[in-house]
């Protein structure tokens, strides 16, 4: 089945002038430094966040491995996502927030670069995968963990310039800016 071709002004850059997908050429772009920064979280039982924080789960630091999975993952985007560019990465950081309120743990990362092209899916992918590795560590003591809210926080540098999510004090895309 072809794919109807993307009209010349679309949004949607993977796609060629025929429709059809293909790894973006950012050959003729200048390097610029680029940020990332992501977040999600992980919720669960208030029985199961003890076993985080106290250190006390049977696999051992939770956060610890977390955290290492996360900078593996977004080393390995490209990898993972047909068609990421693979990407010299110049910095890469997890931080955890335990949420005692919300029975939950917040994940940060933060991905840099100086490069062609942005870093929000290693960003993404580095939350995503230490997401899953704490739902990997505390399954056997709670099955009914959720992950959600896996978003884009801020982004910055390139020809589109900067991005803030609107909770982090800027309009919403296509708002007029402060």
């Amino acid at each position: 089945m072809t794919q109807p071709a993307a009209p010349a002004t679309s949004p949607l850059t993977h796609f060629d002038a025929q429709g059809q997908a293909h790894m973006v050429d950012v050959g003729a772009k200048p390097a610029t430094h680029r940020t990332a920064v992501a977040s999600g979280r992980i919720v669960m039982q208030p029985a199961t966040l003890e076993l985080i924080e106290t250190g006390s789960a049977k696999k051992g630091d939770v956060l610890g491995v977390a955290r290492i999975a996360a900078i593996m993952a977004a080393k390995k985007t490209s990898e993972l996502i047909p068609l990421c560019h693979p990407l010299a990465l110049t910095r890469v950081a997890v931080e955890f927030e335990l949420q005692p309120q919300a029975s939950s743990v917040q994940c940060i990362a933060t991905v840099q670069t100086l490069g062609q092209t942005g870093v929000e899916m290693e960003a993404l992918t580095a939350v995503q995968v230490a997401l899953l590795t704490i739902y990997d560590m505390c399954k056997a003591a709670d099955k009914h963990m959720v992950m959600q809210d896996v978003r884009v926080l801020e982004k910055h540098g390139g020809k589109s310039g900067s991005f803030v999510a609107v909770d982090r004090g800027v309009p919403a895309p296509g708002s007029p800016a402060k």
